[in-house]
């Protein structure tokens, strides 16, 4: 079966190495949930990273003590952009921002005839987000979560003659309450049954499944929680997926325009479905081509991707005019999580888009190198967060894959027609006339790689009702984990992140947020690391603090009459419910990370809470919600984290310059 050209697109090759791609703001999870150990537990819990074992970090506590349930785990908390935004423009009014930044192992970017590089790669992140829930809610339907046990979700295939109540059924029992869910379990039982894409190129590999989920990277159909394999490993993806297209950081930016028309924030993608004789939808059928599907009296149906409904909107002619609020809205059938969980029919209606994928040059990498890019700076994209129209809070996880290919052949036009005898397994050659063959190490299932890393859930609330609507949020968080630079590795220590960076008088507000674990002990197995977790206070924390300095230079904070950093500043939001933090108090709040509130006078003061403080902040939170503010005066000012600061640690440090708009 060849499909359409634009189907057969490559993004996936490389070979087996230690670590390949991981994310680290937001913190990447790489499967991990809360081990001790250096190593994950399950390396297959939500998806398949192909990454080392000893990456990624473990999800947040919000108590001093680890979290044994998900109501006591942290989700990072960020605003979302205003109404005023306008995506894929140049103007910062109504921004929210997060910058997501990673290592990739194997390069990227460049790759011109001047700046040659040895591979193809690009650089995909797609979010994945729905209508927040109370935590303590949660159930075994289509609810993202953490999970609480390192176990995969269960999967086990029902015939595609089954009733509604055996589909319902199976679904019902593989789905653990206690595990993680990043997809839903029908999107994973489509993928299994839907014939795979025949026309791609899988050189000497031996798909033992029919189905996408064997893939040429994938060949024995392996199951990792409950990811589509072939959506994994191909982008765009030919059928409707889940996830919604951010940005793509490309080889090069020639190739832009080719994603912007293929990505499913725009263009519709069908799938084969088969219905209940009382017409409501039952699941995704067998068939992948519109031929098959119609031949064998099923309905190929054309999807949109969809930001969320706008069920105000009850014609196509009210739908898709202008509504002056910079919103691409759509009349069609939008790919609903929901609905299809529920087995409720897809209708015409209005909904929003996301905006359009965004997409530039990536940045040049070096190959074999887990560092920064050419520049001197780490590996990173600000993502412009969504609006949502209705209000609600979402709940959400952050997808990034880091796809690459050699130059031994031509990715774009290598299929399963023309492809057999580009690349062999484990080649001999002949490297003389009479002399010895002698063999290449060529393993055709990782000539070309996808390497992927996932955040664990994280929160988009909208913006409170004080916020200016034309304001910029910028968001300073922290990075990295317990431990020095061989026992995090191919993590990093401890840093603020953006380490430096710029915002504006008057127009700006900073929102700083952190998050940390408990259970950072980085003890054995350490696979093939140092294990041990260096570092300050209780043994396996995570804490961290902010207080000013006077140069980055400088390892001691500014006496508490000195500090001028926040002196012109006003507080436009601080979590810990209705409290009033006063301008000369948010010194004390972010040096103490929300244990006090002030020195005296209020009902956490020095004086006024029971337990003190201890010095190296064991008994503080390791996440911090945090405080929005806005600052009124120009200066360059720099920070520390008192607790995070000797010599065997990074030196966690920070630098803020306040410009005039």
């Amino acid at each position: 079966m060849q499909l359409a050209y634009f189907f057969t697109l490559l993004l996936c090759i490389g070979r087996l190495c230690n670590g390949d791609m991981y994310m680290h703001n937001p913190r990447g999870c790489n499967n991990r949930l809360n081990e001790e150990s250096a190593t994950r537990t399950n390396n297959n819990r939500i998806f398949n990273s192909q990454n080392n074992n000893r990456g990624g970090y473990n999800v947040g506590d919000k108590n001093p003590e680890a979290a044994t349930n998900q109501e006591q785990q942290y989700s990072m908390e960020y605003f979302q952009s205003s109404a005023n935004v306008r995506p894929g423009t140049d103007s910062l009014s109504g921004r929210s921002e997060l910058v997501v930044q990673w290592t990739n192992q194997h390069g990227c970017g460049g790759n011109e005839d001047t700046d040659p590089h040895k591979l193809n790669c690009n650089i995909v992140l797609q979010y994945l987000c729905q209508d927040d829930v109370d935590s303590a809610a949660l159930d075994d339907g289509f609810t993202l979560r953490n999970g609480i046990s390192t176990d995969s979700q269960n999967y086990n295939n029902i015939a595609s003659t089954s009733t509604k109540a055996d589909f319902d059924a199976r679904k019902n029992q593989d789905a653990k309450v206690n595990r993680a869910v990043h997809e839903p379990w029908w999107s994973y039982d489509a993928c299994n049954k839907r014939e795979r894409n025949k026309g791609l190129f899988v050189a000497t590999q031996n798909l033992e499944q029919r189905g996408a989920v064997s893939t040429r990277q994938n060949p024995g159909g392996d199951r990792s929680g409950w990811e589509c394999p072939e959506d994994r490993d191909y982008f765009p993806y030919w059928h409707p997926t889940v996830f919604t297209d951010a940005a793509i950081l490309a080889q090069n930016e020639s190739m832009c325009e080719y994603y912007k028309q293929h990505s499913f924030n725009r263009a519709p993608k069908s799938l084969c479905v088969e219905e209940f004789s009382a017409g409501v939808r039952k699941h995704f059928s067998d068939y992948s081509t519109k031929e098959s599907c119609e031949a064998n009296s099923h309905s190929w149906v054309e999807y949109y991707q969809m930001l969320e409904l706008a069920p105000k909107y009850t014609s196509q002619g009210d739908c898709e005019k202008d509504h002056g609020d910079g919103l691409s809205y759509k009349w069609g059938k939008p790919f609903d999580p929901n609905k299809i969980e529920n087995h409720q029919p897809i209708v015409d209606t209005c909904f929003v888009q996301p905006p359009e994928i965004d997409c530039k040059a990536a940045d040049w990498s070096r190959v074999n190198h887990l560092g920064n890019g050419r520049a001197g700076h780490p590996l990173n994209y600000t993502w412009v967060l969504p609006h949502y129209p209705s209000g609600n809070k979402k709940r959400c996880i952050l997808r990034a894959r880091y796809n690459i290919t050699t130059d031994d052949y031509d990715p774009w036009n290598t299929f399963a027609s023309n492809g057999e005898d580009k690349i062999q397994q484990n080649p001999l050659v002949d490297v003389a006339e009479g002399a010895q063959s002698l063999r290449l190490a060529i393993n055709t299932a990782q000539f070309g790689r996808t390497f992927q890393d996932r955040t664990h859930v994280f929160k988009l609330a909208p913006r409170p009702s004080n916020f200016n609507a034309d304001a910029r949020v910028l968001n300073l968080n922290v990075r990295g984990k317990r431990g020095n630079i061989v026992q995090t590795f191919p993590a990093v220590e401890y840093d603020f992140y953006p380490t430096r960076f710029s915002i504006r008088k008057g127009l700006d507000y900073l929102h700083v947020q952190w998050t940390g674990s408990n259970t950072h002990k980085n003890g054995g197995p350490g696979g093939d690391g140092q294990t041990g977790s260096a570092g300050e206070g209780k043994a396996n924390t995570d804490r961290h603090n902010l207080l000013q300095t006077i140069d980055t230079d400088v390892n001691y904070p500014l006496p508490w009459e000195t500090m001028t950093m926040f002196k012109d500043a006003t507080v436009m939001w601080v979590d810990h419910g209705d409290i009033t933090l006063a301008q000369s108090n948010i010194e004390v709040f972010l040096a103490t990370a929300g244990y006090y509130h002030c020195l005296d006078g209020c009902s956490k003061s020095l004086d006024g809470v029971g337990t003190p403080l201890q010095r190296t902040l064991d008994n503080a939170n390791p996440s911090f919600h945090g405080i929005v503010v806005k600052f009124e005066s120009t200066g360059e000012y720099y920070y520390i984290c008192t607790r995070n600061n000797n010599f065997t640690n990074r030196s966690q440090k920070g630098k803020l310059t306040i410009k005039e708009a």
